[in-house]
């Protein structure tokens, strides 16, 4: 069968004045053969199952209007049929009267299978909707009113296989992406995305909606959702319209990237506040070593700025106590950028903290560098045997005061080291021998 014609239809062969005995068997033959080809194609049509959804489904639409034109169109094929099968029996019971057919037998035969010899009758509303002008009559030849079934059956087929290949492909596909919907649901509401709470909770509800609207509008209405191909003579030549699928397809991807993102926060949420409880403690003891150390300089080091040490991060602990809520309740997108926040803040803090008791400890490490730099030219004075040379004992024990003294001041501590440095290299400087009396005795 062609693209949208019964097989072995009539292909216009030139009439001629009058057909002989073998024209008139050779073309009884061809319609024969014609004739179960059309009915086979007919039966076909009505055993189709995209043809048993449409006649059953509760049409809406563009489907609606198109299938109560298409039903015209099968029940005139059938009409068209039963002139066309009576026309050719017809035919076929003249020739069969006599072996060798007469000039009027054959003058007959000529005019029923070439002339308008086949008139259909009672049709005249649904011709006047699908084939032109009402009249009460129609006369065709053989050959067209094969034509005209062509036309009415490719329409009609072509309604059906489109209509059947939207119901085989949309709704399925609609009913996969529903399931999997389903189970994001389920996923998104074990970790608290639910609507309005958070942005993908409302997504999900928006593609539930439009899943369901969806798939009731291609279950009513298919044509609605089918391409035709462009230049496309074949009965469905097109494809399903998956756009509003394929857009709800990429919602549900994005909203369960989201929720994967929202998983690893949950599953991280408890190790990443364990770290930050110790990252802020670390910064709180650190505080607190400060300005005990801020204390003592101020005690033993006399005539030194030392820098004020902050009170503790109290805005970060709340905030802390604010993201353990969060996961407490899991609310895990507010708690999500809470969390990298707070991670950032509380190294800058804990960071703080360090040069803070680095400055406020700088002058005990100056006296400590100071002592240390005494007792290493003590030692190397006495390896030199010059340990009870006054000036140095005077000079040591004038630094060593200062140094062990409170309050100490740095600035005259210095100095006495400096001192006791300048003395102790002094004697340790080698002394050069005198110049030699070259002169003899007399």
């Amino acid at each position: 069968m062609g693209a949208g014609s019964f097989p072995g239809s009539s292909s216009g062969r030139p009439a001629r004045p009058v057909l002989d005995r073998d024209e008139v068997d050779r073309a009884l033959s061809r319609l024969d053969a014609e004739h179960e080809a059309i009915e086979t194609s007919l039966l076909a049509l009505q055993d189709h199952a995209g043809r048993r959804l449409l006649e059953g489904a509760e049409l809406t639409g563009v489907t609606r209007e198109r299938w109560a034109a298409a039903e015209q169109s099968i029940s005139l094929l059938w009409t068209y049929f039963d002139a066309y099968k009576a026309a050719v029996d017809a035919a076929r019971e003249l020739r069969e009267r006599r072996r060798w057919p007469s000039r009027e037998d054959l003058l007959e035969l000529t005019e029923r299978l070439l002339g308008e010899s086949v008139t259909v009758a009672g049709s005249a509303q649904a011709a006047a909707s699908i084939t032109g002008p009402a009249r009460l009559t129609e006369s065709f030849t053989l050959e067209k009113l094969v034509g005209r079934m062509n036309e009415l059956y490719a329409s009609s087929l072509d309604l059906v296989v489109a209509a059947d290949a939207v119901w085989s492909a949309l709704p399925a596909r609609i009913d996969l992406l529903a399931a999997e919907l389903h189970r994001t649901r389920g996923l998104a509401h074990s970790v608290g995305v639910r609507p309005g709470e958070h942005p993908s909770g409302d997504d999900l509800e928006s593609i539930t909606e439009e899943l369901t609207v969806l798939r009731a509008q291609v279950v009513s209405d298919p044509l609605a959702f089918w391409l035709s191909a462009p230049g496309s003579s074949a009965p469905g030549g097109g494809r399903p319209d998956t756009e509003r699928y394929d857009r709800a397809a990429r919602a549900l991807d994005e909203v369960r990237r989201e929720i994967e993102a929202v998983l690893t926060v949950r599953q991280d949420a408890e190790m990443r506040l364990l770290r930050l409880r110790d990252v802020l403690s670390r910064a709180d003891r650190t505080l607190t070593e400060a300005r005990a150390a801020r204390g003592e300089v101020l005690a033993k080091i006399a005539a030194s700025e030392v820098p004020a040490v902050s009170g503790p991060p109290t805005a970060l602990q709340e905030r802390l106590v604010a993201a353990a809520e969060y996961r407490r309740h899991a609310q895990w997108h507010r708690l999500s950028p809470l969390l990298e926040s707070l991670e950032r803040e509380a190294e800058d803090e804990l960071l703080r903290a360090r040069e803070s008791l680095t400055a406020v400890t700088a002058p005990l490490a100056v006296r400590a560098e100071l002592r240390g730099r005494l007792d290493a030219y003590k030692a190397k004075v006495a390896r030199h045997g010059m340990a009870e040379d006054p000036l140095l004992i005077e000079r040591y024990d004038a630094a060593r005061r200062m140094l062990w003294s409170a309050p100490c001041d740095l600035r005259v501590a210095e100095q006495a080291v400096l001192r006791y440095q300048q003395a102790a290299a002094e004697v340790l400087v080698p002394r050069q021998p005198g110049p030699v009396d070259q002169r003899g005795e007399s």
